[in-house]
């Protein structure tokens, strides 16, 4: 067990991390065009609205999994297809309200527990909750590109 003076961050400012972090993606999400956000692309990269929807597919869900320790395969499908990006911001706002409620069940030692993340990602919590902020890190930067060859002057990354 870690004490908190062994700790590099609590587990209340990794959570405020990632969710300056899902902040942030959703300014990026809202600076897109209605059209833009489903359609274009660069270099036969997926559109912005794919790239969330892959978000949306791991955020909640996958935490979800851990607290509960229910191993479900990966699953970018939904039952309701968004086709409008309010929608996405409606979803991506749901994700984040339930992105706290599970935080709030997990314990300091569930951090350095095992967990096969979609039954594929065999690694300590705490490297499964870094990847969720990284993935989405290296998505939202996709998105800058596509906004930056739109002319769209992105959310400055700096402001979570």
């Amino acid at each position: 067990m870690k004490t908190l003076a062994q700790q590099v961050i609590t587990p209340e400012d990794l959570l405020k991390h990632w969710q300056g972090h899902r902040a942030l993606t959703r300014r990026v999400i809202e600076s897109f065009p209605e059209k833009d956000f489903f359609e274009f692309s660069i270099g036969g990269m997926r559109p912005f609205a794919k790239l969330i929807d892959e978000l949306l597919a791991i955020g909640a869900p996958a935490l979800k999994g851990i607290v509960n320790r229910e191993i479900q395969p990966y699953n970018e499908e939904r039952a309701e297809k968004l086709i409008f990006k309010a929608q996405y911001l409606e979803k991506w706002d749901e994700a984040t309200a339930e992105i706290n409620q599970h935080w709030e069940k997990l314990t300091i030692e569930d951090f350095n527990e095992t967990f096969n993340l979609f039954g594929q990602y065999e690694f300590p919590i705490i490297h499964n909750i870094l990847y969720f902020i990284d993935n989405e890190v290296h998505h939202r930067g996709q998105g800058y590109v596509y906004l930056r060859a739109l002319g769209i002057t992105p959310p400055f990354f700096w402001e979570r």
